[in-house]
């Protein structure tokens, strides 16, 4: 039986023929047990900006909304049908700082596998984290899903601050291999 935590929780028709036996089917699918449809659940891709200046400092925004409202947070956000990752990271960079950057300007790092409740459902994400070096510090503005950005030293970063579990961990992680 899936737990309240599974994407499939709340999902208990075939979304092709509308039947009730729509039923468990493994760890991460379903199947109508009349048209015969599988349907499986699989992670959203989703972007994380690493932005840090030639001055030691990184990039974090307050989240604007909930999950986490009013904590610290990175840029970036779930990506949409037919773009890459890079162009979502681009979009985000640019929805929530007004930044412009392209694809070449951005260094992947690894991912991170998430869970982000979204709309009362537990949305499985792997979150792709990029760093993105600028010069100096430039101004930028809090759009879209953030409320406010600032530029802070690496050195003075708390990463209790930061109200996603998979933000925190991935910064620890970028800065245990930064060194």
């Amino acid at each position: 039986m899936f737990t309240e935590d599974h994407p499939f929780y709340r999902f208990h028709f075939c979304p092709l023929c509308g039947s009730n036996r729509f039923v468990e089917h493994g760890p991460q699918a379903r199947h109508c047990e009349d048209c015969g449809f599988t349907y499986y659940t699989n992670p959203r891709g989703a972007t994380v900006a690493v932005i840090v200046n030639d001055q030691g400092e990184i990039l974090c925004g307050r989240r604007a909304n909930n999950p986490a409202k009013g904590t610290r947070d990175m840029v970036g956000g779930f990506l949409d049908l037919d773009e890459t990752a890079e162009e979502g990271m681009c979009r985000e960079i640019k929805e929530e700082t007004g930044l412009e950057v392209k694809p070449e300007d951005l260094h992947y790092l690894f991912s991170q596998p998430n869970r982000y409740p979204y709309s009362g459902i537990m949305c499985r994400t792997i979150d792709l984290f990029f760093e993105v070096r600028v010069k100096g510090r430039l101004r930028v503005g809090g759009l879209d899903d953030i409320s406010s950005l600032e530029w802070i030293p690496l050195k003075n970063l708390n990463l209790e601050e930061f109200g996603l579990a998979s933000i925190r961990k991935g910064l620890a992680r970028y800065l245990e291999e930064r060194g």
